[in-house]
């Protein structure tokens, strides 16, 4: 997938700006969170996942998504935010 097609859906940014403020979420907040349906959400997080970005622990029937540890590519997305954010 190309980086155009990561940052250009609202949903995806959406939730890597949560996931960046706020750490690890499980997929009903974030769903909650961004005002979207559990299964779009989660449609959208595997999209995430497969690029390398965030990643996915299994606590029980829990899952919980964060950035994904030692990836350039979710370090290099963390600092566009953090960017982005401090000039706002």
């Amino acid at each position: 997938m190309e980086i155009e097609e990561v940052f250009s859906s609202k949903p995806r940014m959406k939730i890597l700006r949560l996931v960046a403020r706020l750490g690890a979420l499980n997929v009903s907040d974030i769903a909650r969170r961004i005002n979207l349906n559990y299964s779009t959400t989660n449609q959208h997080l595997k999209l995430l996942e497969a690029e390398g970005i965030i990643q996915q622990r299994i606590y029980g029937r829990i899952r919980m998504y964060k950035f994904r540890d030692g990836s350039s590519k979710a370090r290099a997305v963390q600092n566009l935010i953090e960017a982005w954010e401090q000039d706002k």
